[in-house]
């Protein structure tokens, strides 16, 4: 079955050619408004209940906060190098989003079309526009990092109408969060930071924006979801609204009721680019300690613990003897990080850090990243099928992790085929110097390399491929194909249906949990 064009995407912002961008320039004050007050709504009666519900009006909101949303447009020198810019994140090859950037990207260098005159093609610097708002009344004001990123010019237009230059305090790619200054003659009016986590799903929020270029545009809907990992970064913990959010709204607020501000507008789940009910927003809890970092110092510190995890499938708590798969499966430590200095090892499973359970894996990188770097942190692990506590001094992050894939290969060179041993739908063979030099495989990784992989085998259905080394399984070390065939033999005496895999890839390591019986058929 093809694959949905249902796509998520982080708002780009709205590029526009210069003539519109000089008719969108006038005075939002003269723009038609888009935030009259509407006709009151028939009330609705709930059933099987004698209330009735009648949904509130927006007006005092809009007309209180209006002013406090800003327009954005930055000025990008042309050509784009490569990296992230207002335009939308770089995507990794294969990701659902690629085909989306590619094609916008595209539309905006004119691909297919004539290009305008003083367009991209004509060497003149792009434009884009995108929303904010003000935060504090010097002239502090949030938006997204995607919004500002590689600009070469950035100003900012009040609801007044009054254009003022704005320089960039800090931004933060992994949150794709931003902060902008501007000097005003007079205190701007300002908005203030609501909680995110006392509204609940189906509470009403409210978007004030400039989706279009269509500046002060307010739309309302409610709170449909919270916690969503979207897959944009490490720290994804969305809001998720039915409230209309289009290209030229990234940056802008999502108000509660109260006028409180508890989210910051960023991505849509959308076939077309256009708002479908499906709009995503960084929730206040995660954007008010960034942006306060980002103006007390420029920059954000998060801490770290020196690991890496995975998530625990169902497969995997079978093979550890778990009864459930809630932690964070631990899949190399760093030599230099806070997490060996503290005897955290491979294949220990993370499930508390402090007070907090960790549930599901990508809650653990968020808990660390948030946690004071300095401080002590009692971590809760399964060792062995036993619980344990370790304490750990959180130390601070340097570099932001990359993931990096690697494409398996077609072939091995016949000249290169060692003695090979088939087990579980492998053929397994000793690493030699050849081998090595054959698959790039670093001196210091030792195992059994995979020298081919069966095409309708279970190995093959894990993802395990040409080249990738097996280090341990059962969480012992294997060297020798006796080595694995001891693993399995003690795993079905315990009455495992999977045996834990430790693979490395590429210098990367992750378990992978293989059945231990091949597919029939």
């Amino acid at each position: 079955m093809p694959h949905s064009p249902v796509l998520f995407r982080r708002l780009p912002a709205l590029a526009l050619s210069t003539a519109l961008v000089g008719a969108l320039a006038m005075p939002l004050a003269t723009q038609t408004a888009v935030a009259q007050e509407a006709a009151p709504a028939p009330a609705v009666s709930a059933p099987g209940a004698s209330q009735t519900y009648n949904p509130p009006s927006f007006a005092a909101l809009a007309r209180t906060q209006v002013d406090t949303v800003v327009n954005i447009s930055t000025t990008q020198g042309a050509p784009q190098g490569a990296g992230r810019s207002a335009e939308g994140p770089d995507t990794p090859p294969g990701s659902p989003l690629e085909e989306f950037f590619r094609e916008f990207r595209n539309r905006q260098r004119g691909e297919g079309a004539e290009p305008p005159s003083g367009g991209p093609h004509g060497g003149m610097p792009s434009m884009a526009l995108g929303s904010g708002f003000v935060i504090d009344p010097s002239g502090l004001i949030v938006t997204n990092h995607h919004v500002v990123a590689d600009a070469s010019e950035i100003a900012v237009t009040l609801h007044d109408g009054t254009r003022l230059p704005a320089k960039l305090v800090g931004s933060d790619a992994p949150t794709d969060l931003a902060l902008l200054k501007v000097e005003s003659t007079k205190p701007l009016a300002s908005a203030h930071w609501g909680d995110s986590e006392a509204v609940q799903v189906g509470d009403w929020v409210v978007a004030i924006g400039n989706p279009f270029g269509l500046g002060g545009s307010v739309t309302a809907g409610i709170l449909s979801a919270r916690a969503r990992d979207i897959q944009q970064g490490p720290y994804d913990e969305y809001l998720q609204t039915d409230a209309s959010i289009n290209r030229g709204n990234s940056g802008g607020p999502l108000y509660s009721t109260d006028g409180g501000i508890i989210g910051i507008n960023t991505a849509i789940y959308s076939p077309t680019g256009g708002s479908v009910g499906i709009g995503f927003a960084i929730p206040s809890s995660i954007a008010k300690p960034v942006i306060d970092q980002l103006k007390d110092g420029g920059k954000v510190r998060r801490g770290w613990l020196g690991v890496q995890v995975q998530r625990v499938t169902p497969d995997i708590a079978e093979s550890l003897g778990m009864e459930d798969t809630n932690g964070a499966l631990v899949t190399s430590v760093a030599p230099d990080g806070p997490a060996a200095a503290a005897g955290i090892r491979q294949g220990d499973v993370i499930t508390r850090f402090g007070d907090k359970t960790v549930e599901q894996m990508r809650q653990l990188p968020r808990l660390v990243a948030s946690s004071a770097i300095g401080s002590t942190i009692p971590l809760g692990v399964i060792r062995g099928g036993k619980p344990d506590s370790v304490p750990v001094l959180v130390g601070e992050l340097r570099n932001e992790p990359q993931q990096v894939a690697m494409a398996g290969s077609s072939g091995l060179p016949r000249s290169a085929q060692p003695e090979t041993r088939s087990v579980l739908g492998l053929k397994l063979a000793p690493l030699t110097q050849g081998l090595r030099e054959t698959f790039s495989i670093a001196s210091d990784v030792e195992g059994l390399v995979v020298t081919e992989v069966g095409d309708n085998s279970v190995a093959s259905e894990r993802g395990l491929d040409l080249g990738d080394v097996i280090v341990e399984a059962g969480q012992e070390p294997v060297n020798t194909a006796a080595d694995l065939d001891a693993r399995i033999n003690q795993a079905r005496d315990q009455g495992r249906k999977t045996l834990l895999m430790l693979v490395s890839r590429g210098g990367d390591l992750r378990y992978i949990p293989l059945p231990l019986e091949e597919k029939k058929g």
